[in-house]
């Protein structure tokens, strides 16, 4: 079932509980898997990592600025989100990857992390933050 049928589910589930939060983050959710499926653009699981990662950024900034209750609103978002997203790699796995990553690409120093990147993002196929694959690889490109 696609992810945004799901998200419609619980929508009129979280409208007849009355949560409110929810269902602001739920109808901001299906808003724009509507609008990527309508331009033909991204695929469901970006478009949740893209506004997970909005949030999380926007909650940092909020707390920077000390608005606690801004940013405590943004994470709550952010789990919602977090809640429609396959489960992530753990680190081990990514560190194999990053191996059969620096392996294929025969790359001998951190200059070649370009190459390397693109093969293990390939492989990872939106199963974790491209963030995380990169401190990884850097890792694994300095042993």
């Amino acid at each position: 079932m696609p992810v945004a049928d799901t998200v419609k589910q619980d929508l009129v589930t979280a409208m007849k509980a009355g949560d409110k939060e929810r269902v602001a983050a739920l109808r901001m959710v299906l808003s724009e898997l509507q609008k990527a499926a309508k331009e033909g653009g991204d695929d469901e699981t970006t478009v949740l990592r893209r506004e997970r990662k909005r949030r999380v950024e926007s909650a940092t900034a909020f707390r920077d600025a000390g608005r606690e209750e801004l940013a405590a609103a943004e994470e709550a978002e952010a789990q919602i989100i977090t809640a429609y997203l396959p489960a992530e790699l753990d680190d081990d796995r990514l560190r194999e990857i990053a191996r059969e990553a620096v392996a294929e690409v025969g790359a001998t120093s951190p200059k070649d992390m370009g190459l390397v990147m693109k093969a293990a993002m390939a492989r990872v196929a939106g199963q974790a933050d491209g963030k995380r694959v990169s401190t990884i690889v850097q890792e694994v490109l300095r042993t």
